[in-house]
């Protein structure tokens, strides 16, 4: 077989390239275990598997893929660069193709940086960006401490040593720590942080900076209050410490604004950012108030700092991103998911919460008989149900829809669709999950029925372009899924933004 030419997909693939994994790599994997699809073509919403059966992506690439699978535009500057002859590792140096991404990349950002920030690109992992960030704030203030929250992404720990960084409560509605939930839970988070600044903030050995996500991603979709967000600005500013806002999961439109600090009007000293700035190829980058390395040269950063075919990438998906308006489509397609599923959790005692902001959506499974340790939110909260989540995810998948799982009882199903989703497309994958909980709910209901039996299965049908009708290659992904139980509709208003031409690409012919 000729180097240039893919592996050929035969009907055994389905089976012998899951069973040689394991063989080859280590234990590590993460997906696999969860996810049994061996995908093999891909589009948008849509990927196919070596089985020919197409699923609805909602995890996209971990909420990597703002466009979707191989969107047009992204094809083609990945093309451009290849048939250019242009060099496709070229360090830090300057060429055509890194002028065009800064332009872009500077395009987006906050206007009190438009001419002053600066951009500093690190190695292909977030955690690169965060000891990068990490590393220019420790140099600019002297000090070495670092405060984030609990909940946090696990690159913190990896990039920075565990005793110098100091965990402060995330607010939160449903689990607030103080068990108070809503503005109350968020002063006292507030109060908290100011109390522990006021000890801290002065001293030498005191932070240096506070890392902070605007929305906790792998931490179970939880926003933060914007009025919190916008006090700890205050704080940091107050006491000398830089604030890092970690835009890796929130970046690039996907929670209804650009960057999602934006919601609050907060402008941080330093933002990173990852996944999709590189339009679906491994590319991270700081961007900093210019003072912050003034006269700092020859830090190191790593050999990957370049890659061409990830800026190529990111500044055409940046550049459609902007162009197409596609955070207030966000905005609006997760007004209208939310209200969806929130009608669902209204019948259903094994959802405690549905939380997120634009398209980065969070439904908590909780078990109905287990109260958990503190009251607070709208609710009481209830203890965690992670085979409860684990169960809907699996169900999701018979049923054609793929879903990620977080949080810290890995109780929160996340819903990360690609912001190019059609208002037909939101409406089948609120169907397919729908129906997933009535599903799992069913076997449960065979020993104890309880609340949940109110449910319904709803309608089925098929996002034009990426699915088909049930039983169709493009519909549902499972022979055999449980019989219709009746209907269940969802909000559809009329308002829903327009659909850029591409967003419902089938599959070429």
């Amino acid at each position: 077989m000729a180097l240039t030419q893919l592996p050929p997909v035969g009907p055994s693939a389905r089976e012998e390239v899951p069973r040689r994994q394991p063989a080859r790599e280590s234990a590590a994997r993460t997906y696999p275990r969860s996810l049994p699809v061996v995908p093999v073509r891909a589009r948008g919403l849509t990927v196919e598997g070596a089985d020919g059966r197409r699923y609805l992506d909602c995890l996209s690439g971990a909420g990597s893929l703002a466009l979707g699978h191989n969107h047009p535009v992204v094809l083609e500057a990945i093309r451009s660069v290849l048939d250019s002859g242009a060099p496709l590792h070229v360090m830090d140096l300057a060429t055509p193709v890194r002028d065009a991404f800064t332009e872009e990349l500077s395009a987006t950002l906050p206007r009190v940086w438009a001419e002053s920030a600066r951009i500093r690109f690190c190695g292909p992992a977030g955690t690169d960006a965060v000891r990068a960030a990490l590393g220019l704030v420790r140099r600019a203030t002297g000090r070495t401490g670092l405060l984030a929250f609990t909940g946090a992404h696990d690159r913190i720990a990896a990039a920075a040593p565990g005793g110098s960084v100091i965990r402060l409560p995330y607010p939160q509605d449903y689990r607030c720590p103080f068990g108070a939930g809503g503005a109350d839970g968020a002063r006292l988070a507030a109060d908290r942080a100011e109390s522990l600044l006021e000890h801290r903030g002065s001293r030498a050995d005191g932070p240096a900076a506070m890392l902070v996500e605007p929305v906790l991603g792998e931490g179970g979709v939880i926003p933060a209050p914007d009025g919190w967000l916008r006090r700890m600005r205050e704080l940091t500013a107050a006491h000398g410490i830089a604030l890092i806002a970690d835009e890796t999961h929130t970046g690039v439109g996907r929670t209804g604004a650009f960057w999602a600090v934006e919601h609050s009007g907060v402008v941080p000293d330093v933002m990173v950012l990852s996944d999709a700035i590189g339009g679906s190829l491994p590319l991270t980058a700081i961007v900093h108030r210019e003072e912050l390395d003034a006269g700092r040269t020859g830090d190191r950063a790593g050999a990957f700092r370049g890659n061409q075919l990830a800026m190529a990438a990111g500044a055409a998906t940046l550049k459609y991103v902007r162009e197409n308006r596609l955070p207030e489509r966000a905005a609006a397609l997760g007004e209208r998911m939310l209200a969806g599923l929130n009608a669902m959790a209204g019948e259903c005692d094994h959802i405690g919460e549905v939380r997120g902001r634009g398209l980065m959506i969070g439904v908590e499974f909780v078990d109905p008989g287990a109260p958990g340790p503190a009251a607070g939110g709208s609710r009481p909260p209830l203890a965690a149900a992670p085979a409860a989540a684990a169960a809907v995810r699996r169900e999701c998948l018979r049923r054609g829809l793929i879903v990620g799982l977080g949080g810290p009882y890995a109780s929160v199903i996340r819903l990360l669709p690609p912001l190019t989703m059609t208002g037909e497309q939101a409406d089948a994958v609120l169907d397919r999950f729908t129906d997933a909980v009535a599903a799992v709910s069913h076997g449960a209901l065979q020993r104890a029925p309880g609340p949940l039996e109110r449910l319904g299965t709803p309608r089925r049908r098929g996002p034009s372009g990426d699915a088909g009708a049930p039983g169709s290659p493009g519909g549902w992904a499972t022979p055999g899924a449980p019989p219709p139980r009746g209907t269940t509709s969802h909000p559809s208003p009329s308002n829903h933004p327009s659909t850029p031409k591409e967003a419902g690409a089938a599959f070429p012919a």
